[in-house]
């Protein structure tokens, strides 16, 4: 789909985690069309460090790793062939997930129409506090080539493609990762008060494939997404957006997000869509999500139908 190769920064900190035959998870910087395996690292505890570091996040990586020496494997987040012989997995198991809704113009109007109680999340739009909920912990989401899944009980799911930011202490981004919100619609329309069950379910939520740190990221103010949809192989949809259109600032939403509520480090909050499949759409058994954001990878899922 989309191959983000050239996006690459050198020696940025670009983190995956991956499964070899040990069937123990690696953490492996990006660098290029390679992967450096690190070993058996917590990306978190290396994010902290690199942050902490104070200088450039090349003299971190050379103080602490002989990358020139280190096991190195191929990798393309455009072929997926190669990405299952990597074994990619999620790029960490967050404590929890929140999420953040109505932050872009297109969700306001999609939510709106959505919902049988008109006005309330046309006032959220405009309102101070924003909306922030809590979406999943750590074994409710997949990672990389993992099955996202539809509730037995909904007839209208969509995939939400967002920028997710992992936290640090006191509401700070350690760093950033392509998340997807995958939500039964239906459920929500019903009554605002079903939001819960319409977001929090088995594998609801993927993250990946990557992490970038702040810097590594570019300006995260204006970074392009995009999202496809693949049924029997031929795309059913197609849409982009990019970060600048958010009405509200991702500082603003870790900051509600973190107020008098201890959030642990590592956990992850997905920032809201802008991109909003048409009503008549649904997720079927056995699509594929691709979600794309700049500089970070391509995010693909397939689609499980839960048995009804």
């Amino acid at each position: 789909m989309w191959n983000q190769e050239s996006e690459t920064c050198d020696l940025g900190l670009k983190l995956v985690r991956f499964v070899r035959e040990s069937n123990e998870a690696h953490l492996g910087l990006v660098l290029g069309d390679e992967v450096v395996d690190l070993g058996f690292e917590n990306p978190i505890a290396l994010l902290i460090e690199a942050v902490a570091w104070g200088e450039s996040e090349e003299d971190y990586l050379r103080s602490v790793f002989d990358l020139e020496r280190l096991r190195r494997y191929p990798y393309s987040d455009s072929d997926e062939n190669t990405q299952r012989s990597l074994g990619l997995s999620i790029p960490l198991p967050p404590p929890e997930v929140w999420g953040c809704g109505i932050t872009y113009t297109r969700s306001r109007a999609a939510r709106e129409t959505e919902t049988a109680v008109k006005g309330v999340y046309d006032h959220v739009y405009d309102a101070e506090r924003p909306e922030v909920f809590f979406k999943a912990t750590g074994h409710r989401c997949v990672g990389p080539n993992g099955c996202v899944c539809i509730r037995s009980d909904s007839e209208w799911t969509v995939p939400e493609p967002e920028l997710a930011v992992i936290l640090g202490a006191e509401g700070k981004a350690l760093g950033y990762t392509v998340g997807n919100d995958v939500s039964a619609s239906d459920i929500e329309r019903e009554n605002p008060l079903y939001l819960p069950q319409a977001k929090i379910y088995e594998a609801s939520c993927s993250l990946g494939p990557a992490i970038v740190t702040p810097n590594s990221l570019g300006n995260a103010k204006d970074l392009k997404i995009a999202m496809s949809i693949l049924r029997s192989e031929k795309i059913v949809f197609q849409g982009e957006t990019n970060t600048s259109l958010m009405k509200r600032d991702l500082e603003e939403l870790m900051k509600f997000l973190v107020r008098d509520n201890p959030v642990p480090v590592g956990s992850v909050c997905l920032t809201g869509t802008g991109i909003v499949p048409p009503d008549d759409f649904t997720l079927d058994d056995g699509d594929v999500t691709e979600i794309w954001i700049e500089n970070i990878g391509t995010l693909r899922n397939r689609v499980k139908q839960l048995k009804r």
